[in-house]
């Protein structure tokens, strides 16, 4: 019998859990020097490593490739949020140190790393989002990619699920009566939701009534942070004269840099010589050229685990200290939870959209649902549970296993289908 592993890939963790024979899952642990975890996070980091006369590309992904990149950031290539390109036709491939690497390339290297290499004798359920991220995603290609990126990476036997789904069939296990779960996964890059009737003892006792999706998530939040409390210290507001006029500094700097997948592409010859032919003649160019610095020295890691603590520490506390530091350039700021969750909202109403979609689908009234589960990091955010709360009720929300329960249930489901197909 082929070993059954549910594989949770994240925009910003990866988690992969394993049917055992005894019927139950086993979350798998990585380790690094003294720490254990088994949560891994989606990062390679490539640099080139010299001798006898000649180059070799190198590379470490998870918390290996965290502590590389920091070595040493600005020799080092840091590569993240991968899954948010997966569904992004305009993305093909990335030249790293003189390599071409195709997207799918890119993750098979992070899936060997992640899981050995390839076995036939290890079946893989792969979750993947209802609605891939990005603004023009195609979520049909982004399945595509990702079944290619486990074939490169070795594995031929794969499958796939709703990740929503499989959180909601991990959490359906501790169900005793018949009920209808509204199952919301707060990922990285996106956020998915799935209608589950569940009824024990039933010849089908889980059937699926709709799933919606959006590609907001963590990340989104993150950048609301970047983009309000960060962005106008670096120039983002600011004018810069073009003969003789005045033009506002170009909004995609700070679109860029606010997005951590993305900053990395903007660290090439022509992007930093065009920003610092504007800071020639901005209104206030040491912050443009702050900027600038950031992106060549590779800071962005630093400021956006700072970012992440702050949004963190709002979910805890009603008010947060941003503080973060670079060559000259400082960030200290207090952020209220009401400020943050007044940038948020945009974000929060197409989530709250996205619920009521799937309600429509199945053709169901907030009342009809008997349970709703949350999973996921960002769904500890209060104003993102308050979602829920507010149209469900405090006493139908549960929680639990935020960063197993995907992984977990995946490698349910492929026990189940497993035994459905013999």
């Amino acid at each position: 019998m082929k070993t059954v592993l549910g594989v949770d890939f994240g925009t910003t963790n990866s988690v992969v859990s394993e049917f055992t024979p005894d019927g139950s899952v086993r979350s798998r642990r990585f380790s690094l020097g003294l720490a254990d975890f088994d949560v891994f996070r989606t990062v390679l980091c490539f640099w080139n490593e010299e001798g006898k006369g000649r180059s070799t590309l190198r590379h470490a992904a998870g918390p290996a490739a965290i502590e590389a990149y920091l070595d040493d950031p600005v020799e080092n290539r840091l590569i993240m949020s991968m899954k948010s390109y997966l569904a992004q036709r305009s993305f093909t491939q990335t030249n790293i140190f003189g390599r071409v690497f195709t997207l799918e390339e890119m993750i098979a290297v992070f899936l060997r790393a992640l899981l050995g290499e390839g076995r036939d004798d290890v079946h893989i359920i792969a979750g993947r989002p209802v609605r891939f991220a990005g603004e023009f995603a195609d979520d049909e290609f982004g399945e595509t990619r990702l079944r290619a990126a486990y074939a490169a990476a070795g594995f031929t036997s794969v499958e796939t699920a709703l990740e929503p789904e499989a959180a909601g069939y991990r959490f359906i296990r501790s169900l005793t009566a018949p009920a209808t779960v509204l199952v919301g996964d707060f990922g990285g890059g996106t956020s998915d939701f799935s209608l589950i009737r569940f009824t024990p003892g039933a010849e089908q006792p889980i059937i699926s009534l709709g799933h919606s999706g959006i590609g907001i998530a963590g990340d989104a939040l993150d950048y609301r942070i970047i983009d309000h409390a960060v962005s106008p210290l670096l120039g983002k507001g600011d004018m810069y004269r073009v003969m003789d006029s005045m033009m506002p500094v170009p909004a995609d700097y700070y679109s860029g840099f606010a997005r951590w997948h993305r900053l990395s592409l903007m660290r090439t010859p022509r992007i930093l010589r065009d920003m610092e032919e504007v800071a020639r003649t901005a209104a206030h160019p040491a912050r443009l050229r702050h900027l600038i610095s950031l992106i060549k020295d590779e800071a962005g890691y630093q400021l956006y685990q700072a970012v992440s603590g702050v949004k963190a520490e709002l979910s805890r506390a009603e008010s947060a200290r941003l503080h973060f530091q670079h060559n000259g350039f400082t960030v200290d700021r207090m952020i209220h939870r009401e400020e943050f969750e007044s940038w948020i909202a945009p974000d929060l109403a197409r989530m709250a959209a996205s619920v009521e979609q799937v309600l429509q689908q199945a053709n169901l009234a907030p009342e009809a649902v008997d349970r709703v589960f949350l999973t996921g990091g960002t769904s500890f955010v209060p104003a993102v549970r308050r979602i829920f709360s507010d149209r469900f009720g405090t006493d139908r929300l549960a929680a639990g296993g935020e960063f197993v329960s995907v992984s977990e249930g995946l490698a349910l489901i492929g026990a189940d289908r497993a035994t459905l197909a013999a």
